[in-house]
């Protein structure tokens, strides 16, 4: 395999088996897409103007040896398909979910896992507020979390088992993009704007920013899917 090509596989991999199994007679999330389509417009273009502004000024940027070579806007085109790819697979997993389990195995205890984990951001971004990935990452992700706990959206149970679940293929992408398994980096960052703390290679806030990446896909989803409440 050329090496031009990992992150261009990396997408379709993460995309593949959810893209087919979407058809499924039985739990048909293609008929879901009227739901999904503007959630993951909506959400991307936040990610994408937030994307581009943070390459321009080099909080973050991207290891040609990996990428096709196609860019738009400054973002290589595999960094566009992330935005898709990424929620097209997370949001199929919290739909399944939701056909295969009945019960909100967390409903009783979501509301506590919102607040802490709201509390907690806000207080570690706000004390971290020159280092801009940390600062952003997680000021807005505690943000998004509290409008949520305050509208008492009842799909944060469900939300936190998929988040949870899917940390495992995080690892496993995302790990590959900042430097496992390879010479060098897909993405790297520039550590005067972060905590320096990493999860293997992945720095911790890019656990927090996927949280905020899914969280927006899959509370506009849910609002817009047939049956809502």
């Amino acid at each position: 395999m050329d090496d031009q090509y990992l992150y261009l596989i990396l997408n379709l991999g993460t995309i593949s088996i959810p893209l087919l199994a979407s058809f499924h007679p039985k739990a048909n999330f293609s008929k879901t897409w009227k739901a999904f389509f503007p959630a993951v417009l909506i959400t991307g273009t936040f990610f994408i103007i937030w994307d581009v502004w943070f390459t321009h000024f080099g909080i973050w940027g991207f290891n040609p040896r990996y990428l096709t070579g196609i860019y738009l806007l400054e973002l290589p085109i595999e960094e566009w398909l992330f935005f898709f790819t990424i929620p097209y697979a997370c949001v199929f997993t919290y739909f399944s979910l939701n056909y295969l389990i009945k019960k909100d195995l967390l409903k009783n205890i979501h509301e506590y896992i919102t607040i802490g984990l709201t509390v907690t951001l806000l207080g570690v971004g706000v004390a971290n507020y020159d280092k801009f990935y940390t600062a952003s990452a997680f000021i807005l992700t505690a943000l998004v979390l509290a409008y949520q706990g305050l509208c008492k959206n009842k799909m944060m149970g469900r939300f936190y088992l998929m988040y949870f679940l899917t940390l495992i293929p995080f690892f496993i992408v995302n790990g590959i993009l900042t430097g496992s398994g390879i010479e060098g980096q897909v993405v790297w960052y520039d550590n005067l704007h972060n905590l320096g703390f990493r999860l293997g290679t992945i720095p911790i806030e890019d656990t927090i920013y996927g949280m905020l990446l899914l969280l927006m896909n899959v509370a506009i989803y849910d609002r817009l899917s047939p049956g809502h409440n």
